[in-house]
């Protein structure tokens, strides 16, 4: 609602000093009137007192009139008074009725302003909070992260050093593996090296008998071929078994009490050209065994010891006979 203006005291007293005047202005007007208007009397003699009686009657009219025009004026300033009287009360009023509307919503702002710095203070309490408790939460979380990763590095740990231990065993098996090899190499090789000392020191006997056997002339070595012939072959015949025996792997068929005859062809260099079966045993497996056997030993040197014609006269074609009580360990 719109305040209505309060009205000035010049204002509210202007239409009734303009009724006033305008009152004064006709009356003057009509007493003109009246007297230009007014008959000639004769003259008398009591004109002062005429005089004094018209004067008179003129103050008294000029006075009603004046009374009249203030009882007018009275009348229609009396209803204005109050008019403007209610006018003013009511813009005081409404004066104060706007300055309460002004104190109140003063008041409803300051309290809109304080609710609005409460409920900031609470957001912010709020966001406080919040910033804080996902702060807690992300320190929880890092240290959960951190309980993992150090249980995890544990974890790895313990793996790597179970592995390196497993290594460890693994290289030290290894290591024992290999000294176990080798000493059953070193083994092997002192036992095949002792065989073939006692296998040279055989031969170097065998090859001095030989040697002895043909040192002398050809009739003596004749003489001692003749005397000695026997001796010799059956010595070369030993060395042939015990050299066959050295290649020969006996077959699961073979049985103590086989025997087969091996017919040996060699070059005076002791060169073995061929073999072959003139007498099997029976056993195929076997006798193939014994003629590989044959074969595989390659060349006796020691034939080399002897002259051309006893090697001729005895090895160039020899016959041997192998058993596999002879010839197995």
């Amino acid at each position: 609602m719109m305040q209505q203006r309060e009205r000035s005291p010049s204002e509210s007293l202007f239409w009734p000093v303009v009724w006033a005047v305008s009152l004064h202005v006709l009356m003057f007007a009509m007493l003109f009137v009246s007297f230009a208007f007014a008959p000639d009397l004769p003259p008398a003699r009591p004109i002062v007192q005429a005089t004094l009686y018209q004067l008179k009657s003129q103050s008294q009219a000029t006075t009603q009139t004046n009374q009249k025009i203030a009882g007018e004026a009275k009348k229609t300033a009396a209803p204005q008074f109050e008019t403007e009287q209610l006018e003013l009360k009511k813009a005081e009023q409404q004066k104060q009725a706007a300055a309460k509307a002004a104190e109140q919503k003063k008041a409803e702002e300051a309290r809109k302003a304080e609710a609005a710095k409460k409920s900031e203070a609470a957001k912010q309490a709020e966001a406080a909070k919040a910033a804080e408790q996902k702060k807690l939460a992300d320190i929880a979380k890092k240290k959960a992260a951190d309980e993992a990763a150090k249980k995890k590095a544990a974890e790895d740990a313990k793996k790597k050093a179970a592995e390196e231990a497993k290594k460890k065993a693994a290289e030290e098996a290894k290591k024992k593996a290999a000294a176990e090899a080798a000493k059953k190499k070193a083994a092997e090789d002192a036992k095949k090296k002792a065989a073939e000392q006692a296998r040279k020191a055989v031969e170097d006997k065998k090859a001095a008998a030989l040697a002895e056997l043909l040192s002398d002339d050809v009739q003596h070595q004749q003489a001692l071929a003749d005397t000695h012939g026997d001796q010799v072959a059956g010595s070369l015949d030993d060395l042939i078994v015990r050299l066959v025996s050295e290649q020969w792997r006996r077959p699961p068929s073979a049985r103590n009490g086989m025997s087969v005859e091996v017919l040996i062809e060699m070059l005076p260099d002791g060169t073995i050209i061929n073999a072959s079966v003139t007498r099997g045993s029976g056993d195929a497996p076997f006798d193939s065994s014994a003629v590989q056997a044959v074969r595989n030993v390659g060349r006796i040197a020691e034939m080399q010891q002897l002259d051309r014609a006893t090697f001729d006269r005895l090895y160039r074609q020899r016959r041997v006979i192998f058993k596999p009580e002879d010839l197995g360990l």
